[in-house]
């Protein structure tokens, strides 16, 4: 992959530290999205009695979480510090919550930790969703479940085709097709996979507005080569013009292709070359 279309981790951690005190006024899409994976976990049996909240934020489905899972206990786990003291604060008295600061793509737990793992709009914000797979196969026990909600490649596609009149620079990020997410799952070793799509519109009634709402909700241009001078007055209402002419009447809309996913663990896989072998079903020779 070309390196200038990597996130830069460390500019992701900040922006999302620096956005913790108003990402939950911000940023209503992942609410929306939040809603939707726990409505597609309804019909799902599972006995969960911990589960992972992968890429927490502010931790707001915890509450909810808990709820659907009988009391489990639930772990957030977030790049970003403010967002974990954020939930912190929230924490209700009582309940069984822990919070862990660390990198989706190499966690920090051990072999069959969890029951679930609910991942709602983290794969966005990772460099390498196959490590994330890899990794939550590796944590879930056998029969868990992965619960995921990520954006597909026509996600902001007015905001990418707007910025092309402006100059050449990179200012969006290509999401992953639904297609290679189901390969990625499969080949972590997590079975059964079930995709499907989804679309929200939102719509600003200005560009002001738009730019306001991804900054406070942390979601600024944070890939490792675009262009870190200042954008000009006579740039940015070329801008602003592009994305009023996408939009039929007044205000400026926005799609996001939204893509939902569960699959299942199907226990721990050995190494190429290592084979694990029961000894209490090896018969004894007489």
């Amino acid at each position: 992959m070309d390196d200038r279309l990597l996130l830069n981790s460390r500019d992701v951690r900040r922006r999302f530290d620096r956005a913790a005190d108003t990402f939950g006024a911000a940023d209503f899409a992942h609410g929306v999205t939040r809603d939707g994976l726990l409505a597609r976990l309804l019909p799902l049996r599972i006995d969960a009695k911990t589960v992972l909240d992968l890429g927490a934020a502010t931790g707001s489905a915890t509450a909810l979480l808990q709820k659907r899972f009988g009391g489990a206990h639930i772990v957030s786990l977030d790049l970003s510090r403010n967002m974990l003291l954020q939930r912190k604060r929230r924490r209700r008295w009582f309940t069984r919550t822990s919070s862990v600061q660390a990198d989706a793509q190499r966690l920090p737990f051990a072999d069959g930790s969890f029951d679930v793992v609910f991942a709602n709009l983290l794969l966005p914000w990772v460099n390498d969703p196959a490590a994330v797979f890899t990794e939550v196969s590796r944590v879930l026990r056998k029969g868990g479940a992965l619960a995921f909600a990520t954006l597909g490649p026509d996600s902001l596609k007015q905001l990418s085709r707007a910025w092309g009149h402006v100059d050449n620079q990179i200012h969006v990020r290509r999401f992953p097709d639904m297609h290679d997410i189901g390969d990625a799952l499969v080949r972590a070793g997590l079975a059964d996979p079930v995709l499907d799509v989804d679309w929200l519109t939102v719509k600003y009634p200005d560009a002001h507005k738009l730019f306001r709402d991804l900054t406070l909700s942390g979601s600024r241009n944070s890939l490792a080569g675009r262009h870190r001078g200042l954008l000009g007055k006579r740039q940015f209402n070329r801008l602003v013009a592009a994305l009023s002419e996408a939009t039929p009447g007044a205000g400026i809309e926005i799609d996001l292709e939204i893509v939902y996913g569960h699959c299942w663990s199907t226990g721990p896989r050995n190494e190429p070359g290592h084979f694990h072998i029961d000894a209490t079903a090896i018969p004894r020779r007489r």
